[in-house]
């Protein structure tokens, strides 16, 4: 039996990997600095979990992936090559487990880890048995990964360290295209050539699906039109011309019961024009994911009709408009945005939802370098939240730098905006001042989802 090591193996990257091989028969070890949510689940499903690194914790195994958060210097990465073991980053790992499999690789700047999710989920509701590897947990089957027995192989495709270009797509997914991770792609057009090349992956007989609404995405088309790959492109606005052979656009949409909205796609691929679907997650961009879902079945040549039903049975992911709980009146939200657009969208989701309630947004602040590159943006994204709290950056794989989110909060055009630093006082703050009908949202992809778990026991 073959052993897998995994350095910082509590990361949604890593476990997710980590799950698939323990499923398909791999015996699986992994370290890290702290006992996470992700390591915790592991561990109950038999992976042996070390918190710290060491180089004992290499004994048997055969091969070492590393998260790319980890440094040269770890001991167990030093370790691994003293002893002749193959060291792979997520990137190459990922590329022989797409080997000999139908690669449906879901990559964009928003949204790709939902619409992942979806697409896997449909998927095995249709009874295809995908694989998959998601960035977050599907709440429908409570993990971030499977190993199937059916040939498809769903993944989404990060960008971050260009860890998308050692994927084996035979089907890609473009959601949108803006800049971010500025630690990385210091420009827009950095970022736009790594998807180029993420592009370039297809086959000969791939397909390209994207959004026609977005400027980046539609941009990447024209690639993927030059040289002469597949394409089917996606819109929710209906009166949009779409300038490619084959689509699917979003019609007659409009809210439902369930607080979030119903549509017809229309389409010009196979035999059926149109099929309704009816969500129950919230927002209009989660309409653009869907759209792109029922683009890949119609690539796949699966029946229209049967994952349209199945979207409206899809419930969402962890810490993708996670509603955590309730006390005294006051629903307490989890969402991962931390890019301006993601933030907007998020708001706009719950005005959608909530609209006679008072909404709170608390924002982590996610790297200094993407909120020093998009400061202008984030101090307008939160126009559909009546009250705004501001921490102090979660500085993730960055050092603590000389800068204040403070200056952001003096920036906004908001009448009540503040800046708490920590995470405890604004905590304290809430509990003073939350009342019976408000919507608070937690807006963090670092680890301010403690407010919320502590806002909920403290009510």
């Amino acid at each position: 039996m073959t052993h897998v090591h995994f350095i910082g193996i509590g990361g949604s990257g890593l476990s997710a990997i980590a799950r698939l091989l323990k499923e398909s028969g791999y015996a699986v070890t992994g370290s890290d600095r702290a006992m996470t949510s992700f390591a915790a689940d592991l561990e109950k499903a038999g992976v042996t979990i070390y918190i710290g690194h060491h180089p004992r914790n290499l004994q048997g195994a055969d091969w070492v992936v590393r998260s790319s958060a980890v440094p040269d210097d770890n001991p167990e990465v030093i370790a691994a090559q003293h002893a002749g073991l193959p060291v792979y980053k997520r990137a190459d790992f990922l590329g022989k487990l797409m080997e000999n499999r139908v690669g449906i690789a879901v990559a964009g700047t928003h949204g790709k880890t939902t619409t992942t999710a979806m697409t896997a989920f449909v998927l095995s509701e249709l009874k295809r048995n995908p694989s998959f590897i998601v960035g977050g947990v599907m709440k429908n089957y409570g993990v971030n990964a499977r190993a199937g027995k059916g040939s498809l192989f769903v993944i989404e495709a990060d960008e971050y360290d260009r860890m998308f270009l050692g994927l084996k797509p035979r089907i890609e997914v473009v959601t949108n295209l803006e800049h971010d991770h500025p630690d990385c792609y210091p420009t827009y057009e950095d970022m736009f050539t790594a998807f180029e090349s993420f592009v370039s992956l297809l086959p000969n007989d791939g397909t390209l699906i994207a959004s026609v609404e977005d400027s980046g995405a539609a941009a990447l088309m024209n690639r993927a039109r030059r040289i002469g790959r597949h394409i089917i492109a996606y819109s929710l606005q209906s009166e949009m011309t779409i300038n490619a052979p084959h689509w699917l656009q979003a019609k007659m949409v409009k809210p439902n019961e369930r607080g979030s909205f119903d549509f017809d796609a229309a389409t010009n691929v196979g035999d059926i024009e149109s099929v309704h679907v009816s969500l129950q997650v919230p927002g209009e961009h989660n309409v653009r994911n869907a759209l792109a879902v029922l683009a890949v079945i119609t690539t796949l040549g699966l029946p229209l009709k049967d994952a349209a039903a199945a979207l409206g049975k899809f419930t969402g992911t962890g810490r993708r408009f996670e509603v955590k709980g309730e006390a005294k009146g006051v629903i307490v939200i989890d969402d991962y945005a931390h890019h301006p657009t993601e933030i907007k969208a998020t708001l706009a989701a719950a005005r959608a939802r909530y609209p006679q309630h008072r909404i709170w947004a608390v924002w982590q602040p996610h790297t200094y370098s993407r909120v020093k590159t998009l400061f202008f943006e984030f101090t307008r994204a939160f126009k559909d939240a009546d009250e705004v709290i501001v921490t102090e950056v979660y500085a993730a794989r960055e050092p603590k730098q000389d800068f204040s989110p403070a200056e952001i909060v003096s920036a906004m055009p908001h009448s009540s905006a503040r800046f708490i630093a920590s995470l405890e006082d604004a905590t304290a703050y809430l509990l003073r001042h939350l009342r019976h009908n408000d919507i608070l949202i937690v807006l963090s992809a670092g680890d301010a989802d403690q407010v919320s778990a502590n806002v909920l026991a403290g009510l």
